[in-house]
């Protein structure tokens, strides 16, 4: 009867243990790739050990060179910035972008606490009204405070994402339909050529024309002002899913095709099981378009309509022309640029969880 090595079997299982611990990093690398952290990986491929060196490398590829460009953007921003004066007086540099960006997010603190002092004094009248046996006097006062920098941006958000997922439920049947009938593509291409180069700027004359003649005012679900900015931003960002549909759909293998056709599939049949699954790829990549395009396209039309809204803070702001304006104006940049990179992000995650290709 042979025995075993106690030192190879504690070395086999430190082995084991060591693959399995290899294995869980590169299943997180898929999900550090999406959400834009694949500099984790080599960090932690370097803390379990497997190749260090080589594994620096990568994580100066992917962590180190990004810090040092952003470094030397902020080195020369804070340089060049003094020197170039405007009507509102020097261009701030890094240093007072981000005092502002400390004063915006004290300001929203405190008008939170405004907001919630109010609805709290609200609710005890009401309370002491009840009590009294009153119920008729009784009154839901909505605040009428301004607006945080941080709701702002929550309206925007919801603006964006409303005008989106609109546009997503046009474009991408009208998608699939031209992919699948060339009479259909026929007819359809003609009319997204003609609008899908059309500025929002010419939309939202019309859009707000007719949102003001169908609702008179500004009770119901939705007020006027969020329409008109989510109904400009569907007419500017549908085309882009419309068009990677129609593509996706058109390019599925023949062979599938063929085999639709033998097994005697249905429309429905053939659209949910066939269709959809092979141009998702391709429909997935229309949507980071589109929904880049309609942030884009929002924050244009917030400024010219006046919506409230990121877009309507920086014009607000540069109305204003007090001396901090300028450094509120580039926070804004800062936080449009950071929540378009965040969107796609959620969209290219979304991806990932439907999709098995690589053709991302």
């Amino acid at each position: 009867m042979t025995t075993v090595d106690p030192e190879y079997a504690r070395e086999a299982e430190r082995e084991a243990r060591r693959a399995r611990l290899f294995t869980r990093i590169n299943k997180a690398d898929a999900w550090f790739q999406v959400l834009g952290l694949s500099w984790i990986t080599p960090i932690l491929k370097a803390a379990a050990g497997d190749n260090p060196k080589a594994q620096a490398k990568d994580i100066w590829r992917l962590l180190g060179v990004p810090l040092l460009a952003i470094v030397l953007f902020l080195a020369a921003w804070g340089v060049l910035a003094p020197k170039v004066q405007t009507s509102l007086g020097a261009v701030p540099g890094p240093a007072q972008v981000w005092e502002e960006a400390v004063n915006l997010h004290e300001d929203a603190r405190a008008k939170a606490a405004k907001q919630e002092k109010f609805e709290e004094m609200v609710a005890k009248r009401n309370e002491k009204l009840i009590a009294a046996g009153k119920e008729d006097q009784v009154k839901s006062v909505a605040y009428t405070g301004s607006p945080s920098y941080y709701q702002q941006i929550w309206t925007s958000i919801k603006t964006v994402f409303f005008g989106f997922l609109i546009g997503s439920a046009i474009a991408i049947p009208l998608g699939i339909l031209a992919g699948l009938s060339p009479y259909a593509n026929a007819a359809i291409n003609p009319l997204v050529q003609i609008f899908k180069p059309v500025s929002p700027l010419a939309w939202l004359p019309i859009v707000t024309m007719i949102v003001s003649a169908a609702s008179a005012s500004n009770d119901g679900l939705f007020s006027k002002s969020f329409l008109i900015s989510a109904i400009t931003v569907t007419l500017c960002s549908l085309w882009p899913t419309l068009i990677n549909t129609a593509l996706g759909v058109a390019s599925i293998d023949k062979d599938l095709v063929a085999v639709s056709k033998v097994l005697k599939m249905n429309t429905y049949t053939k659209i949910t099981k066939l269709v959809l699954p092979s141009a998702l790829p391709l429909i997935f990549t229309g949507l980071r378009l589109s929904l880049g395009v309609g942030w884009m396209v929002l924050i244009a039309a917030e400024m010219l309509a006046q919506n409230p809204g990121l877009g309507k803070f920086v014009w607000d702001e540069f109305q204003n022309g007090s001396s901090s304006s300028l450094a509120k104006i580039m926070v804004a940049v800062f936080t449009i640029g950071i929540i378009g990179f965040l969107l796609d992000r959620v969209m290219f995650a979304l991806q990932s969880l439907f999709t098995f290709s690589n053709n991302r």
